[in-house]
């Protein structure tokens, strides 16, 4: 067995290329599988932590009828009356970079306190916390953004969420500025029944139900399974690189194997090295792709921290953690890409023949013979598509039509190619002409999972792109259009805002008040609409029944956004059930960014529904300069700064998430595009060899090795322009597929699709440098081949 092995293992000495191949293709694939799923483990850990951190999400609340706060002389009186409630502050605290939640807690009261810990002195730990100027806790990354202004002690705890901080409710009161007041509060235990009722005791304060942690896990969901099929799809590709090596490899080998087996050994025994081998570099290769797997994601993160922070308020950390998780899957997948990668061939060698030979040019031909195969195989993953879409539903559908049209559109590339350079061979006028196109169809079998690989590669950037491009368009237009008012402002209480409001010079004052309510069995928001022309023209209807608007202000319906209607499949004149009252539907209106259903009333509807609630929040229409009315506000008025927002910094602010949004998909595009590129390299690299008895004869009737070079550099080329038309229509449909299924089933809006040309240019001339840089090298080495070396073709036995 010792000599047998020596004997397989001698191959590798002698092509280190090719086993550099193998392990880079590997490696590659492992890494970009790893790094997805490091991102996708750290954000779920974080979700996990934020949801028990506080505590709170299960228990019920009284919150304020009116604004956004209480006095605490309502705290006080429910104590003493007999009510176990706890007191909670909650705000935004500036940092130095945007923003984080504080929020103020009573250690004596409240459920929990994170970053207590279990050592140590309780007491001495309370006391520190209480004691001023107070504790301020948080994660490491949140606390390094806080401005040294900020007074208070910091306590770094990896108990809380970046984005998060806690401190004692005096300290949050004195850093919100809500001294005197609070924002809710917990209620511990159900009242007893001889407990006075809440109408008598704090008459302005209202029951509500518990407020879950925004239900994190759900709304990202979609998300990270985007995430996930890019993290597969990249992974499918570099698994290209490692079949076609050990595909090769395999082949080089017959003669070792044939010798083998006719001196005696078992075909048992030969398989058993040959799968020894195979794991033996999947774990090499493997652990290589999970240590660059934990760059990638480095790198990443912090982009899809900000992207899952603005879209849902995920609270992700900008760093990765060591987790035996995804170390543990990362290897996994290098050993299922191992075994993909090398199925083919211990079939092969099941089926050997001791007498057979090696014939390397035999292999490529008889993958040649295979493409009508594979295009059955695509023809079939093309027309599965359509049957898919029509009765499968949801995120899993949509991902099975991915797949089978870009599977589909793979495995019919090597026919099409072949059957257009057929064609151009047909049509040449000279004979090198028709040798250049018949020695280019010629090494399409050989080429062809490089090929598949740029394929894909091409496909998805083109999809993915014209996806994002569009959602940036319309998103444009739609942030345009919902924010037309030219300053928002939010009250801590109708008193101040009837206060503040007349002494503004606004051509109009917009009341954006809101209320949760039940959607048709869901929990959704309900808000109130003005009767104003700021809205008449601008608010971004999808459908719209007739006479909309004065309907809406005459309280004859609502508006629903896409989300719901989509979700219930509701179109204008439907009824639709909120808070157990039927309303009509009048029109549906674009809400991106969004995954909860919201309805709209118009506003004297809202005020006769919900007296209670009183207006804190409003929109202004100003003439002048909104950052110096502002400004103004903030100095002369006493507003603090958050209270005041004006509509450039809002859009800013929405474009900044927008774009952070396709970062981590944007590398994605790109590492992916280079992997295929890798791939068409090895694959041309590994075949070098092979192409000397091809070029020989032509250098023997006059051909220079540059020029011969030069035309290898043409054939690279002509065959990427090739894959790249056949990929333009592929993403086309990709693209498609994201906008109105995907998408759709995955955040519940839907996209126009918009073609930009442009860009697609731009990809097919990064796909023809990508192709002619893999070239170079073994374009240049023929370029320098010896003549003796080409000599020695005519006198080899072939």
């Amino acid at each position: 067995m010792g000599a047998a092995a020596a004997a397989l293992l001698s191959h590798w000495r002698r092509h280190p290329g090719q086993l550099a191949t193998l392990v880079a293709g590997l490696a590659l694939a492992t890494a970009l599988w790893t790094g997805v799923q490091a991102i996708n483990a750290e954000a779920r850990a974080s979700y996990d932590r934020a949801a028990s951190a506080l505590e709170q999400s299960d228990l019920p609340l009284l919150v304020p009828r009116e604004g956004d706060s209480l006095p605490l002389s309502d705290y006080v009186a429910l104590r003493r009356a007999g009510w176990k409630v706890a007191p909670v502050i909650e705000g935004r605290l500036r940092l130095k970079d945007g923003s984080a939640r504080l929020v103020g807690l009573d250690p004596l009261t409240a459920p929990a306190v994170p970053g207590s810990g279990t050592g140590g002195d309780p007491g001495r730990a309370l006391l520190d916390f209480i004691s001023p100027p107070g504790e301020i806790r948080g994660h490491p990354d949140t606390l390094a953004g806080l401005p040294a202004a900020v007074e208070g002690r910091r306590v770094a705890t990896e108990a809380l969420s970046p984005g998060t901080l806690v401190a004692d409710i005096g300290t949050a009161a004195r850093l919100l500025g809500l001294e005197g007041r609070l924002t809710r509060l917990l209620i511990l235990e159900d009242p007893a029944q001889d407990l006075p009722p809440l109408g008598e005791v704090a008459p302005d304060l209202r029951e509500a139900p518990p407020q879950p942690e925004n239900d994190i896990r759900g709304l990202t969901g979609s998300f990270h399974l985007n995430l996930t099929a890019f993290g597969m799809l990249s992974f499918a590709v570099g698994l290209f690189i490692a079949h076609g090596a050990v595909g090769l490899a395999f082949e080089q080998r017959r003669g070792t194997i044939r010798t083998l087996r006719a001196l005696g050994t078992p075909l048992s025994a030969v398989a058993a090295l040959l799968a020894a081998e195979a794991l033996a570099l999947a774990l090499a290769a493997g652990a290589l792709g999970v240590g660059l797997g934990y760059v990638l994601a480095s790198l990443l993160l912090p982009d899809v921290a900000a992207t899952l922070r603005g879209l849902y308020g995920a609270p992700v950390p900008g760093s990765v953690a060591v987790r035996a998780a995804w170390w543990a899957a990362g290897l996994g997948m290098a050993l299922l890409g191992a075994a993909l990668a090398s199925a083919q061939s211990f079939w092969q060698l099941r089926r050997l023949s001791v007498l057979a030979a090696m014939q390397p040019r035999a292999w490529a031909m008889a993958q040649g013979r295979g493409q009508r195969l594979m295009a059955l195989a695509g023809l079939a993953g093309l027309a599965a598509v359509p049957a898919i879409l029509l009765w499968g539903q949801g995120l899993a559908a949509g991902f099975a039509a991915l797949a089978g049209l870009l599977l589909g559109a793979a495995f019919l590339l090597p026919l099409s190619l072949s059957a257009g350079l057929r064609a151009a061979e047909r049509a040449a006028r000279s004979a090198l002409g028709e040798w250049v196109w018949a020695d280019a169809r010629q090494q399409v079998p050989g080429l062809s999972l490089a090929l598949m690989a740029l394929l894909l590669a091409l496909a998805a950037n083109i999809g993915v792109s014209t996806m994002v491009a569009s959602f940036r368009a319309t998103f444009e237009g739609w942030l345009d259009r919902r924010l037309a008012a030219e300053l928002y402002l939010s009250f801590d209480s109708p008193a101040q805002a009837a206060a503040v409001l007349p002494g503004i010079d606004a051509s109009a004052v917009l009341p954006v008040t809101r209320t949760e309510a039940d959607l048709g069995g869901a929990p959704g928001l309900v808000y109130a609409m003005a009767d104003d022309p700021t809205y008449r023209r601008n608010w971004p209807l999808i459908e719209a029944g007739p006479q909309v608007w004065d309907r809406l202000a005459a309280g004859g319906g609502v508006l629903v956004n896409e989300q719901w209607a989509i979700r219930a499949g509701l179109s204008p004149g439907d009824t639709v059930q909120i808070d157990g009252a039927a309303r009509e539907v009048l029109g549906v209106y674009a809400d991106y960014g969004n995954p909860r259903g919201q309805a709209i009333l118009g506003l004297e509807a809202f005020r006769a529904l919900h007296p209670e609630i009183g207006e804190t929040r409003f929109a202004l229409r100003l003439s002048g300069d909104p950052a110096a009315e502002a400004a103004r506000l903030v100095a002369e008025d006493g507003l603090r700064p958050d209270q005041v927002t004006d509509r450039a910094a809002l859009k800013a602010e929405s474009r900044a998430v927008f774009e952070r949004t396709f970062a981590a998909t944007d590398a994605l595009n790109v590492l992916t595009l280079a992997v295929a590129g890798f791939a068409i390299f090895t694959s041309l690299l590994t075949l070098q060899s092979l192409r000397l008895p091809q070029v020989a004869p032509l250098w023997a009737l006059g051909l220079t090795r540059r020029r011969l070079a030069l035309l290898d550099l043409a054939r690279a080329g002509l065959l990427a322009a090739g894959t790249a038309l056949l990929a333009l229509p592929v993403g086309l449909a990709l693209a498609w597929l994201l906008l109105a299924v995907v998408n759709v089933a995955a955040f519940g809006w839907r996209l126009p699709m918009q073609i930009f040309p442009a860009d697609w240019l731009r990809l097919g001339l990064a796909a023809l440098v990508a192709a002619l840089l893999a070239a170079a090298l073994p374009a240049l080495r023929l370029a320098r081949v010896s003549p003796a070396r080409l000599l020695r073709v005519f006198a080899d036995a072939r």
